[in-house]
């Protein structure tokens, strides 16, 4: 089942009691997939984090198989082939209720989905080092993430009436913030890619031959 689509993974990890939603788990993978931090891109140890550093119970070993055919030869692998700019990574879409509520459920996605690839590109490091285009893009990034987090309080206080006008407008905030958000993801991605392609280049360069 190495094409196992997102549904299938949905369910996967509501079967398995995933505490990361799927969306998340989305960017955390494409995250880990451009990090420059080359030991941390292991997709078995990202699974792994999914559930807090081990795999869940299963009940036989084609059911430990199932889970990584999904989220591995699955998840995993497709989203390698967003590494270039002819097919861009994109943030989930779905339809959003132009209320209160669905306001804050479509900014509550978009705040998880940064920090699932925030966290997925440092991964186990608490530094690293960043091209200048991506360390420039993680600041945009960051700035759109405490922008989220303020609509979400925002909407949280119903002490502060919403108008509809006033939703519509934030809604539209928001897709705008979706397609910067994309394109800082995708800076990020490409560049890292490049960096580490430089790096084997010169790994491979100064390899000393052997007699």
């Amino acid at each position: 089942m190495t094409d196992a689509s997102d549904a299938e993974v949905v369910a996967l990890l509501k079967r398995y009691r995933c505490p990361t939603p799927f969306h998340e788990v989305r960017t955390r993978f494409m995250g880990n997939i451009a990090s420059p931090a080359m030991a941390g891109a292991s997709p078995m140890e990202t699974v792994k984090q999914r559930w807090g550093g081990e795999l869940p119970e299963f009940d036989s070993m084609e059911a430990v198989n199932e889970l990584l055919n999904v989220l591995v030869a699955g998840l995993w692998n497709r989203l390698t082939a967003h590494q270039s700019s002819r097919n861009p990574f994109r943030l989930m879409r779905f339809d959003v209720a132009q209320t209160r509520e669905g306001l804050k459920h479509f900014a509550l996605v978009r705040r998880q989905e940064l920090d699932g690839f925030v966290e997925g590109l440092f991964g186990l490091e608490e530094h690293l080092d960043l091209p200048e285009r991506a360390h420039k893009a993680l600041g945009v990034l960051t700035e759109m993430r405490a922008i989220l987090a303020g609509a979400i309080n925002l909407l949280d206080d119903l002490s502060k009436p919403t108008e509809p006008d006033d939703l519509k407008a934030l809604a539209r905030n928001i897709q705008e913030l979706t397609i910067i958000a994309e394109t800082e993801i995708n800076k990020t991605i490409l560049s890292c890619k490049r960096a580490r392609s430089q790096l084997l280049e010169q790994i491979t360069a100064t390899k000393p031959t052997l007699h």
